[in-house]
């Protein structure tokens, strides 16, 4: 037993090794790097392969989508302009013909007179030498106006107030006289051939010196009162005014 003490008191108990701060390193082993980068790095390309071709198509169908928009929104812009313009002209065509003049909603003009002359106050008004074949004098007011040596072929003074003026030397064959009041108008050296002047037509006062009214139906009345005052001859025709009033 004191033997065995003595053993133990004289061996030397090696001390204990001091505690270590450093963080001991950890090696990977070189099989195990091998396998994880040959089966984990596939398996991340695969992945961002497949995400890159879905986001890619995504992208594709969302501008494809927003031309299909783009285009459907001009085309109704260009309908909805188009549409507006049409009833933006209607509306403005509607306003002038209501607040002008009515006389002015047609033109009295015949295809050498452009001027509107139906309907019209033209009391006064100089046409003088002009030419106005098939004018439109219908209902017009032409006191007092001057025709002399005007072309009115095939014009109408249709029921209109011609008191006054002066038609001589004026080329009135197949004019319209229908209805018109002819008093007091100056128609010396006119040619009337062909003209009309049916209805109330009243030539009371008229200078008919030289006018020829050959083909002229008249009330025998209107004839009769002609036929008075009938003098001359025509200086185109060569007729007598009363040889071409039927006189007796």
């Amino acid at each position: 037993m004191a033997h065995l003490l003595n053993v133990s008191l004289c061996t030397k108990i090696p001390p204990k090794p001091p505690l270590s701060l450093t963080k001991p390193s950890l090696s990977i082993p070189r099989f195990l790097s091998l396998s994880h980068s040959r089966c984990a790095n596939p398996q991340v390309r695969y992945t961002t392969s497949h995400s890159s071709s879905s986001s890619s198509s995504s992208v594709l169908a969302k501008f494809t989508f927003s031309l299909f928009i783009q285009q459907q929104a001009l085309i109704l812009n260009k309908q909805l302009l188009e549409d507006f313009a049409k009833t933006g002209l209607l509306a403005l065509l509607s306003v002038s013909l209501f607040f002008t003049d009515p006389a002015l909603a047609f033109k009295g003009g015949g295809p050498y007179g452009s001027e509107v002359t139906r309907g019209q106050d033209l009391t006064g008004k100089d046409f003088s030498g002009r030419t106005l074949i098939k004018q439109d004098f219908k209902t017009s007011i032409l006191r007092q106006a001057n025709f002399k040596g005007a072309k009115l072929l095939g014009a109408s003074f249709f029921d209109a107030d011609l008191t006054g003026a002066d038609l001589s030397d004026a080329d009135l064959r197949s004019a319209d006289l229908s209805l018109a009041n002819v008093a007091k108008v100056n128609l010396s050296n006119a040619n009337l051939e062909g003209a009309l002047a049916t209805g109330n037509t009243s030539f009371r006062g008229s200078n008919i010196t030289g006018a020829d009214f050959t083909d002229v139906p008249l009330r025998e009345d209107q004839r009769e009162y002609l036929c008075k005052v009938a003098d001359g001859v025509n200086p185109t025709t060569g007729n007598a005014t009363r040889d071409t009033l039927l006189c007796n």
